[in-house]
């Protein structure tokens, strides 16, 4: 009778923290961001310069924009439109509770699962629609007013403390495949992007049957010993993202893989072995891989000396972000202007959407305007992302992106490596898994080290 009563103080305490950070969390200011007329902007390999907004002449490359492809006659209304069409992944409150535990809310300690999220999103962006596409709507969004935030505060406080008492909401998620839905609006782009758009927002949905919603994420960091309300790493963001992409058996995601580097090192035979190796026997396509590669950019803080590697990795087309941010408070890194960093900001609680009912709201899933930091201010803890489309993007990719190494890096070795060959080449121990455990127990030793003592949890 005593070990229950004892159960019940601990729930109420929990839904009372619960209630505390959706309050926190949603008492935010309304700050601008200024961008400087005079220097490019970059945006996960985009380059705009505001300077030449009424000029009808491409930007010289040798004013800082390196990717020559992507460079862009600067807009401001250009870069609007592509920032705000990237995938934004925030707190959420009042979703159904996470199995195990009361919390109907990630406040205050699910930020480094969000710009996980966030970054896998970019990379499905780029496999399904593309590095061209922006959303249509997407200058529709206005900033919401920071009155009217702060006005709501009690309400929310008090709504959110009710919502955690309540019971369980049921949801249901649409079965139909993705390319049979395609299939009927084929003479339309368009409509074919919209459904793509909300597809991929649907999959990060936050209920248990969504494939990378945050329900599911803990399901597989439990794997590696964390649990709801736990401080996640990049590091280990990064192998639960892998696991997730694994285990998801929609038709439409067969196509697509995740690499994780094993000690900063990216084994290009392991790559391209799970490029090419499909569910279907009748399946000959390479698969798409997005490849993570956690690193540490100093000490216990960032050596000012990586800057231009940061920049070099951002200015690449490959390039779907990082992943990092400052002590405690994980950012997702998106682009840079000068030695200021553009990222987008998880620490935003926003009210649960249900995105298994037709036509939900994209609007809270466009962040509206970017912020900045100074990169002095970067935690050396974080996950790069690089998105290729096929082996032979995968091989362009890793020659570039080894080349960018070689001329940022100051020290006698570079950041990350690619090596030719396989892992076990080099004595490695090949990682398996099986469906009763979905970490190897060389997996999970590696796991707890990057959460314990290499890198600082976000």
């Amino acid at each position: 009778m005593e070990a229950t009563g004892t159960d019940e103080v601990d729930k109420l305490k929990t839904k009372f923290i619960s209630a505390w950070n959706n309050m926190k969390y949603s008492w935010v200011l309304k700050t601008k961001t200024y961008f400087s007329r005079n220097s490019p902007v970059l945006l996960l390999g985009k380059c705009y310069h505001f300077k030449y907004e009424d000029e009808n002449e491409l930007l010289p490359v040798s004013s800082g924009c390196t990717v020559e492809d992507h460079v862009i006659a600067g807009s401001v209304e250009e870069f609007r439109k592509d920032f705000i069409s990237r995938i934004w992944l925030t707190y959420r409150e009042e979703f159904p509770p996470i199995e195990g535990s009361a919390l109907t809310t990630d406040c205050g300690w699910g930020c480094t699962l969000r710009t996980g999220q966030m970054l896998l999103a970019q990379g499905l962006v780029l496999h399904f629609l593309g590095r061209a596409w922006t959303w249509p709507d997407a200058l529709n969004i206005e900033n919401s007013d920071s009155e009217s935030w702060t006005s709501n505060t009690v309400k929310k406080f008090t709504a959110s403390f009710e919502a955690s008492l309540s019971v369980e909401r049921e949801l249901k998620t649409p079965t139909i495949s993705l390319k049979e839905t395609i299939g009927r609006y084929s003479d339309d782009r368009e409509m074919q992007n919209e459904i793509y758009h909300r597809k991929i927002i649907s999959w990060f949905g936050d209920s248990r049957l969504a494939l990378f919603g945050l329900h599911q994420l803990i399901e597989y960091g439990k794997k590696s010993g964390k649990k709801a309300g736990d401080w996640y790493g990049p590091a280990v963001v990064a192998h639960i993202l892998r696991k997730a992409v694994e285990e998801a058996r929609h038709p439409d995601l067969q196509g697509i893989t995740i690499y994780v580097a094993q000690d900063c090192t990216v084994y290009s035979s392991d790559v391209i072995d799970k490029q090419c190796t499909s569910m279907a026997s009748d399946n000959t396509d390479d698969k798409a891989v997005i490849i993570l590669v956690p690193v540490r950019l100093g000490g216990e803080r960032t050596n000012a000396d990586y800057l231009d590697f940061v920049k070099g990795i951002l200015s690449l087309e490959y390039c779907v972000g990082i992943v990092g941010g400052k002590p405690k408070q994980s950012y997702y890194f998106a682009g840079f202007q000068d030695d200021s960093l553009i990222y987008m900001d998880p620490h935003y609680c926003q009210s649960f959407v249900d995105v298994s009912i037709k036509d939900f709201p994209l609007e809270t899933f466009h962040c509206p305007s970017p912020k900045k930091m100074s990169f002095r201010k970067m935690d050396p803890s974080c996950t790069i992302g690089f998105y290729c489309r096929n082996v032979q993007d995968f091989k362009r990719a890793s020659e570039e992106i080894t080349k960018m190494l070689k001329i940022s890096s100051k020290e006698k070795y570079p950041l990350f490596t690619f090596v030719n060959g396989h892992s076990r080449d080099y004595d490695f121990t090949s990682t398996t898994t099986n469906e009763e455990d979905l970490f190897s127990e060389d997996e999970k030793k590696r796991l707890k080290r990057f959460s314990t003592e290499e890198f600082v949890l976000l």
